[in-house]
């Protein structure tokens, strides 16, 4: 298996994952991981799951991802590294899975409602 292919969602991202053996570079959309999200906490999301499993370094990731903005891309992209892992050996779907990195996060935005302000804020109501 040279090249291996799978998508993850987060509420209204979506991230098309490239993987195959290398020295652990990581692109998105074209440019360095590190570049596209200069927050620390979106750099551990993304190498969360190969810390995991002990396998930091050993594949270079082609990540293309569009929709959303930057908390929901980075955990797409997680969970596309996750199930590429799982692709890639059996034996790692059991330390992924207790960790919860398998997991689809369903959570999206709550519609707003007409005649209200917002999804559940509602306008303010006077008695007098």
């Amino acid at each position: 298996m040279d090249v291996i292919h799978t998508i993850g969602r987060r509420k209204s991202s979506v991230a098309r994952i490239y993987m195959k053996k290398g020295k652990g570079k990581i692109l998105v959309n074209g440019k360095d991981f590190k570049e596209y999200f200069p927050v620390s906490t979106m750099q551990y999301k993304l190498e969360q799951p190969f810390k995991t499993i002990d396998m930091l370094g050993d594949f270079d990731v082609n990540v293309s991802v569009n929709g959303g903005g930057n908390t929901g891309q980075s955990e797409a992209i997680r969970l596309a590294i996750s199930r590429a892992l799982c692709k890639f050996d059996v034996e790692n779907r059991t330390p992924l899975k207790s960790e919860g990195l398998l997991r689809r996060d369903s959570r999206v935005v709550e519609r707003k409602k007409p005649g209200q302000k917002k999804a559940r804020k509602k306008f303010q109501w006077v008695k007098r």
